[in-house]
């Protein structure tokens, strides 16, 4: 059994503030169709309706499970250095090609290509994360990080508030593209990770390892719950925006509930995970969906302004946040030799939620006429969500797998 080198703090915060600004590219990226959506949808060049941005929003998810699973059998394969460097450069230049997509075809094109980064970035970091962070501080290492995810969404709101409708749309893009500059500094800071002996050779011999006897359930619970997350988070920041939109609020509000959205979703996250390091991962993971249930709730009545931006900050906190709290469920749950695996499988596999998210509220919103029913259909994934996790074996705990009882 391999085991991990503990490494000098300074070397931990360093790999921390690394992760930190890879991600807040995944942030930027994910957030970027819901922030040019109203956008595109108003502007009579490009013929769009919902419908075509629901397309877009599941094109751009299908290209994710491919770069997860990738991502994360290379990543135990060859260490994290290389997919990590590879992964940037590949969603800056497919950012470009957004930007100057000159056809719809063609941007959907540019976001399934950038689906494919965007899939890999995730499992990557969050196996970085995972050996580089202290035992006792491993969840809370990931919730910074994956916390970054808000706000790389907060700069991408951010900058459609002050540069939409004044500007094209594709200028967002064109900012998504600039991550690449991050490449350099990537190859040049991590250490090449030493390949690791108990590593399994095969995809298929993995997914074994994954779902032996001692880890199979808590397996299938997690992906689970990571195909609920994804279609939370995916239906929400591709659709938010326009859902408040058709609740009466006009562009530049839509945008600011998704600034609150997505901060939210940055600062709560680590103080959910301050707790969940106390020995609560579990309660702390089910209890993050519900939030995200109940504010969503919320968001669906008529509340004062205050009220409602509150509701959106604590949406953020659930919707992001659960995502971030399944990673780190995962990364415990794992030993280091299946941990980029793991996640590259968990993750993929959640993908799918993310490529049924934007079409499945694109659906309920052309078939029921409410203006709430946007609302009510995000609920449902976080309900989902929270069972499952609230399943998981009672061994469960923020330990790796091999230190815990077998179920």
């Amino acid at each position: 059994m391999a085991t991990t080198t503990k490494l000098p703090t300074q070397r931990s915060a360093g790999v921390l503030v690394l992760a930190c600004l890879i991600l807040f590219i995944d942030g930027y990226d994910l957030f970027a169709l819901g922030t040019i959506g109203p956008s595109l949808l108003h502007d009579p060049t490009w013929h769009a309706g919902p419908a075509t941005l629901g397309t877009l929003g599941s094109i751009t998810a299908v290209g994710m499970p491919f770069g997860s699973i990738l991502a994360g059998w290379c990543a135990d394969r060859w260490g994290r250095r290389g997919p990590l460097t590879i992964a940037v450069m590949w969603i800056s230049v497919s950012m470009l090609a957004a930007a100057f997509a000159p056809t719809m075809a063609l941007l959907g094109a540019a976001r399934f290509a950038t689906g494919i980064g965007v899939g890999a970035l995730a499992p990557l970091v969050g196996a970085l994360v995972g050996d580089n962070a202290p035992t006792r501080r491993r969840t809370l290492h990931l919730a910074v990080a994956m916390g970054s995810i808000g706000v790389g969404g907060t700069a991408s709101a951010l900058l459609g508030r002050f540069l939409l409708p004044q500007h094209d749309f594709q200028v967002i893009f064109l900012i998504g593209a600039l991550p690449i500059l991050l490449a350099p500094l990537i190859w040049r800071t991590l250490p090449a990770t030493p390949r690791l002996r108990a590593v399994p050779k095969s995809g298929r011999e993995q997914v074994g390892h994954l779902l032996a006897p001692g880890r199979r359930t808590g397996t299938i619970l997690l992906w689970t719950a990571t195909f609920a997350s994804m279609a939370l988070v995916y239906s929400t920041t591709a659709w938010l925006p326009t859902v408040m939109m058709r609740n009466g609020y006009n562009l530049s509000s839509s945008l600011e509930f998704s600034i609150a959205f997505t901060f939210g979703a940055a600062v709560g996250g680590v103080a959910l995970a301050v707790y969940a390091d106390r020995g609560h991962l579990k309660v702390v993971t089910s209890l993050t969906f519900l939030l995200a249930a109940l504010a969503l709730l919320v968001l669906s009545t008529n509340q004062p302004r205050p009220l409602l931006l509150v509701a959106s900050a604590l949406a953020g906190v659930g919707a992001l946040g659960c995502q971030n709290m399944i990673i780190a469920c995962m990364s415990a749950f794992y030993p280091q030799h299946l941990r980029g695996a793991a996640l590259g499988y968990g993750l993929g596999i959640g993908r799918l939620g993310a490529i049924a998210g934007p079409s499945y509220l694109s659906l309920a919103t052309a078939m029921f006429t409410s203006p709430r029913v946007g609302f009510f259909a995000f609920m449902v994934p976080a309900i989902i969500g929270s069972v499952a996790v609230a399943m998981l074996p009672r061994t469960f705990a923020s330990t790796p797998l091999e230190e815990q009882p077998q179920d």
